[in-house]
């Protein structure tokens, strides 16, 4: 701990070396966690852990400042930005550098972007803003983690201000301020994680408890003796630990998190601070030397491992890296996070005065400004040669909703183009998604013939009654509201697309996903709501019932008086998407090759794209088939057009440009009747 200055406003801590070990817990639970999921499935947790701990040390110094000469903003915040901008700026500008070195242009923009939001604090809002079907993967976002930090510093805006108003009206009454702080964000962090898991996750409101949690204990500790070694610290010591172990083994991703399951992590952490230092866990445990090493290299040691992990990946390509790699990023991780304690950490954050803030304020904004650059494309990384850009130019080439309007339907958002009586509804996943441009462009060019659309889908979510997938809860009651309005006299006509080689074409249906999957390609269920049995499109009987539940639905949208059309599915694969053409080395040189413009279409997705054309025909509506447009009749299909350039945004979506022009084999599903 820096050394005491007899002129500071702010309360010193006495050094605590238990939770120094309790930081190597949750540190090396998060770094293992992210080199090996199987290994820790909770893992993750740890963040939830230094949340715990922050609160607890950030408004013990309030605190007991409140309790003194009083608290000063201007001190408080200066002791932030020496205790986290020396690390901090040293690892976005080495994943900056790198990024510029081995990225592709949309890649690199992203990394902006990032770097943007992680110099601002605003990382989390950043990633909540992305999250999404089409979001890139989280193991190849290189500064994914820093939400976590973002979460911590705007807690620590308005944190200080809650307690010093608190505290000016009566120090009682600060307590409940707290537990009101703690309950509301609780119970907001409970009504979002079901239906905005995101937002449950990355907002800071709905993390407020955790850190508050701490703040409760930094605050009943200063209204009791010293900790002393009785039984029931023993046992408290003993308890939180058990906790934190039990949510390291039973919580994992598949879990509704943060939600009730971030109570073992926050309340085994809160119970092992309330022990005090004085429990023999904490002494013997948590206080030895191994552990405590950990505890202080944590922070920088959080900071590097993940830009490591996530760079493995994007060198490795597809899949993920070899165990030893993974392993080797550790280590080098954790030589780099010593380095930079011991080089750069703890000499500036010892070292007083105006000169040292300034000079890291200014190297943070000089990261901001760069970000912004490179998120505007002002400043291009190495590998951006016009083939690339291509490519890239390809694989961000989505314009869902652009153009369309908001509207409110039972509850749900869905897009409109125009309006009146007579709507056509469009339901279905992100393969309805993709024909917005076409859409928007007819509307533009013939506003007279088209009629009202109405835009109801979902990324990923199966436009079929009881078909469900528990990553996103929210599909199933989506789907119910689209339905009632799907059925009601304001919808005149019902189109039914989606990714129907994603759901059916599976290949062998009694095959159990692999366990080393991380996560499974998908787990789609028939839900039986009769008698809550699951049967699973991969590894069960899932699939016939699946196609009976979509006929039904057929059926009855023609009862109902609806012209009513199923839209077929457009070839896809990996062959399909732009990326296919990438060769070469991301270290060294990275060519975009051409290919053959045509592609066969898989004998697989030929017999369910026949299979479900047969079903339109005996279900009364109308097919409505890519295949003639994008397709020859020996089977050989599109992937790029007369120039070469990619007509796929990726291996399974056509891209806007292609489809505004392309895709009018939908026309007269949109246009009024003749």
């Amino acid at each position: 701990m820096p050394p005491s200055d007899d002129s500071s406003h702010l309360a010193h801590l006495k050094y605590r070396p238990d939770i120094d070990g309790l930081r190597a817990i949750a540190v090396l639970a998060v770094v293992l966690y992210h080199a090996s999921p199987k290994w820790l499935r909770g893992g993750f947790v740890g963040v939830d852990i230094f949340f715990v701990i922050s609160g607890y040390l950030i408004s013990t110094i309030i605190f007991g400042s409140l309790g003194g000469r009083g608290f000063s903003y201007a001190e408080f915040y200066a002791r932030r930005i020496r205790r986290i901008f020396p690390s901090l700026v040293l690892v976005l500008a080495a994943t900056l550098g790198f990024g510029w070195y081995v990225l592709l242009s949309d890649e690199f923009r992203q990394l902006g972007r990032h770097i943007l939001g992680s110099a601002g604090f605003v990382q989390n809002l950043v990633l909540l803003r992305e999250a999404g079907y089409f979001d890139t993967a989280a193991e190849s976002k290189p500064l994914l983690h820093l939400w976590s930090l973002a979460v911590e510093e705007q807690f620590y805006i308005f944190w200080p201000m809650v307690l010093g108003l608190a505290w000016a009206r009566s120090g009682r009454s600060v307590l409940t301020w707290m537990a009101v702080a703690v309950g509301l964000s609780f119970a907001l962090n409970i009504g979002l994680v079901y239906r905005y898991p995101d937002a449950a996750f990355y907002l800071p409101f709905t993390r407020v408890w955790e850190l508050a949690a701490g703040a409760i204990l930094a605050y009943m500790g200063l209204r009791r003796q010293p900790h002393h070694s009785g039984r029931s610290r023993e046992w408290q010591s003993v308890a939180g630990l058990v906790l934190i172990v039990l949510g390291l083994l039973v919580i994992h991703r598949g879990k509704a998190f943060p939600g009730f399951w971030a109570v073992l992590p926050v309340l085994g952490a809160c119970l092992c601070i309330a022990a005090g230092p004085g429990a023999w866990l904490n002494r013997h445990v948590l206080g030895s030397r191994l552990f405590v090493w950990f505890g202080l290299i944590s922070y920088p040691l959080y900071l590097w491992h993940w830009p490591l992990l996530a760079y493995a990946r994007v060198l490795q390509g597809e899949g993920d890296p070899s165990r030893a790699i993974r392993f080797g990023a550790v280590a080098a991780s954790v030589l780099l996070a010593w380095l930079s304690y011991r080089f750069v950490e703890r000499p500036l954050r010892r070292r007083e005065g105006a000169p040292v803030v300034a000079g890291l304020s200014i190297a943070m904004a000089v990261l901001a400004l760069i970000g912004a650059v490179a998120a505007t494309r002002l400043l291009v990384p190495r590998n951006d040669a016009p083939g690339l850009q291509v490519i890239a130019s390809a694989g961000s080439d989505w314009a869902y909703p652009d153009g369309m309007q908001p509207v409110q339907v039972n509850g749900q958002t869905l897009y409109r183009i125009g309006d009146g009586p007579g709507k056509v509804l469009l339901v279905g996943d992100s393969h309805v998604e993709q024909y917005g441009p076409r859409a928007v462009e007819l509307a533009k060019e013939r506003p007279d013939d088209v009629q009202p659309l109405v835009f109801a889908t979902r990324g990923a979510c199966p436009p079929i009654s009881n078909v469900l997938e528990d990553r996103d809860p929210i599909c199933g009651e989506r789907f119910d509201a689209v339905r009632r309005y799907a059925l009601s006299p304001d919808v005149s006509s019902v189109i039914v697309g989606g990714c129907w080689t994603c759901y059916f074409d599976i290949g062998d249906a009694t095959a159990q996903p692999q366990a080393s999957a991380p996560p499974p390609p998908d787990r789609y269920y028939y839900l039986d709501r009769q008698t809550g049995t699951r049967h699973y499109l991969r590894g069960g009987d899932g699939v016939e019932r699946a196609f009976e539940a979509l006929a039904a639905e057929l059926r009855a949208f023609k009862a109902a008086g609806k012209t009513t059309y199923l839209l077929l599915n457009i070839p896809v694969g990996p062959e399909f998407g732009p990326r296919s053409r990438l060769t070469g080395d991301r270290l060294g040189v990275m060519h975009a090759v051409p290919v053959t413009p045509l592609m066969a279409m898989s004998p697989s997705q030929a017999a369910l794209h026949e299979r479900l054309r047969r079903l339109a025909v005996d279900t009364g509506a109308i097919p409505i088939d890519p295949a003639p447009t994008l397709c020859q009749p020996d089977g050989q299909c599109r992937r790029t057009d007369a120039k070469g350039e990619p007509i796929y945004k990726d291996g399974v979506h056509l891209r806007a440009r292609f489809v505004r022009s392309g895709a009018n084999y939908l026309d007269p599903a949109l246009l009024k009747p003749r």
